[in-house]
């Protein structure tokens, strides 16, 4: 695969649109194709062998794109599937659960770390094992969130709705005691503002600078990068509905997103 070829990057939804805005700040000479699968949107509620399926059409569907590497732009994908299928194909794939184990680790003074995420994330128990791999003595507290990424799509970032869930999955956490808190779903930092109103000092990560720092990273090893001079293409594609995509797409990305068209997975 040649340095001139896109990199891939996928989410149910708008969630991964936050991942694309590290993306472009990183490797802004880079093109990408971003894939949200807005026909299964959301992935929290999915079984494995369903959550199986998507990632192996959407893999499908960048190979023949051509892509030269994926950014698993979800934190369900990156805790349930990538490790299942990541050996599988021909291109690197970065997910979200190592970077955001990564730099919990590095900000946790208290060794207590709270975790938002789906409820298919919090299942799968992979940011608890990957945050204690790293540091054994790290205590792990998970809250599934499963009002959040309907809110988020919906573009529904502040008032009532998100407040009150917000107070709702946040109060365990803060009884621990934590010091910092991974946003354990790209949909998450849509509602950052109202999360930090609600946590006082505790630390607020978004894996995705992590996770696109390692994608630079592979890159540059694999003699991948594209000139600085290139101009870079974008391509934003969804498997269902793009209308909510499209608006609140634009609110994050502003005129980077000029148009969001629809295709059709092989099991949509």
């Amino acid at each position: 695969m040649g340095n001139k070829h896109p990199v891939g990057i996928f989410d149910s939804g708008v969630g991964g649109l936050t991942v694309v805005k590290a993306f472009l700040e990183q490797l802004p000479g880079e093109d990408f194709i971003y894939l949200g699968d807005t026909a299964h949107v959301p992935y929290g509620n999915k079984s494995e062998a369903q959550l199986l399926q998507y990632a192996r059409d959407i893999m499908a569907y960048f190979l023949e794109r051509k892509v030269k590497a994926v950014l698993v732009a979800c934190g369900t994908h990156s805790s349930v599937t990538l490790p299942k299928i990541q050996s599988d194909y021909p291109v690197p794939m970065v997910g979200m659960v190592r970077a955001g184990a990564r730099a919990a680790c590095q900000s946790t003074l208290s060794k207590r770390v709270g975790v938002l995420a789906t409820q298919a994330t919090v299942n799968s128990r992979a940011y608890r094992t990957a945050i204690q791999d790293i540091d054994p003595n790290c205590r792990v507290f998970e809250v599934a969130c499963p009002l959040f990424v309907p809110l988020v799509e919906e573009g529904i970032l502040t008032g009532e709705e998100p407040m009150a869930a917000a107070k709702e999955y946040l109060s365990p956490l803060l009884q621990e005691h934590i010091d910092t808190l991974v946003l354990g779903c790209t949909h998450y930092p849509f509602l950052k503002q109202v999360l930090a109103d609600l946590i006082g000092e505790v630390v607020l990560l978004d894996p995705a600078v992590e996770a696109v720092a390692e994608m630079k990273a592979i890159l540059t090893g694999h003699n991948l990068l594209q000139s600085a001079e290139n101009q870079s293409r974008s391509e934003f594609l969804v498997s269902g509905n793009d209308r909510s995509f499209y608006r609140v797409g634009k609110r994050l990305l502003g005129k980077v997103i000029d148009e969001v068209k629809s295709i059709t997975l092989a099991h949509c």
